[in-house]
């Protein structure tokens, strides 16, 4: 990455990261994802905090920048603090006023405690979900399962609760659905029922599972049209991705949430049924 010219925003910079973080060593991967997850902690933070927080040493932060074409930190920090400027606050923000409001540093597990620390944290999550989802790519994800012949689905462990959900709802407004389950550990036979005139919607999130990325790397070979819904912009489905959904769970005490995935997959549900209750029309 030699000769790099710096990006001139924010934005730029994260698809800068999204096109090399394949060729990156492993510690510049650790910065590269602490970078995408927590932009406002970058913003004002200091190399010491963030390479803490990030598990590196604090001349790896410095590397990182030069990798991406800026003469040190200082430079590409400044980036995080004029976007932080010009945007609304951050997840991340939300997330720490919401600790400081409800006292989370508290000891205190009654179940009572419990809910609201995990109602709110949703509350928040789903309103992040609300405001970071692009209206374009809602109205193509919809488009493409308008014209599907068929749509499969595929998600397991943590993210089969979304994708079972998604061919529940698929299936009650008379969608053909299938729910790519790997029965019988036969992912790869399912996955070769595919035909470039269904649709792939892949549920994935970290440590992104290897069944999920065989059968989305199958339908992508195919030229089958691929949703997914994942937790970061460097998953490795979103690089072949048709659309891809970026979903940030509430998480409490290391246990996350779904609501938020649950929520984006009722509303492509439903906005499918409007959109083909309008083509029948």
């Amino acid at each position: 990455m030699s000769d790099v010219l710096a990006p001139k925003s924010l934005t730029d910079l994260k698809e800068a990261i999204k096109q090399h973080y394949s060729k990156l060593s492993k510690r510049l991967r650790q910065v590269a994802e602490f970078v995408l997850d927590a932009p406002s902690e970058v913003a004002f933070g200091t190399v010491a905090t963030l390479s803490k927080d990030a598990g590196v040493h604090p001349s790896t932060w410095v590397r990182f920048a030069n990798a991406f074409g800026f003469s040190g930190f200082s430079e590409m920090q400044k980036l995080f603090q004029q976007d932080l400027m010009e945007e609304a606050p951050s997840y991340q923000d939300r997330i720490r006023l919401a600790r400081e409001a409800f006292g989370e540093e508290n000891t205190e597990q009654s179940p009572s405690q419990l809910l609201t620390r995990f109602s709110h944290a949703n509350a928040i999550a789903l309103g992040h979900l609300g405001e970071t989802t692009a209206a374009e790519d809602l109205d193509k994800a919809i488009q493409i399962l308008s014209q599907a012949h068929a749509a499969h689905i595929v998600g397991v462990r943590r993210a089969f609760v979304v994708a079972s959900y998604f061919a529940y709802a698929l299936r009650h407004i008379d969608q053909k659905a299938y729910l790519v389950d790997g029965v019988g550990g036969m992912y790869k036979e399912q996955a070769s029922a595919l035909d470039k005139n269904d649709v792939l919607i892949a549920v994935s999130f970290h440590p992104y599972a290897e069944e999920t990325q065989s059968v989305a790397k199958a339908a992508a070979e195919k030229n089958v049209p691929l949703i997914v819904i994942t937790d970061n912009q460097i998953s490795p489905l979103a690089s072949i991705a048709t659309v891809c959904f970026v979903v940030k769970e509430a998480e409490i005490d290391s246990f996350r949430s779904l609501s938020s995935s649950l929520c984006l997959a009722q509303a492509l549900s439903i906005g499918l049924a409007y959109e083909l209750e309008k083509k029948n029309a």
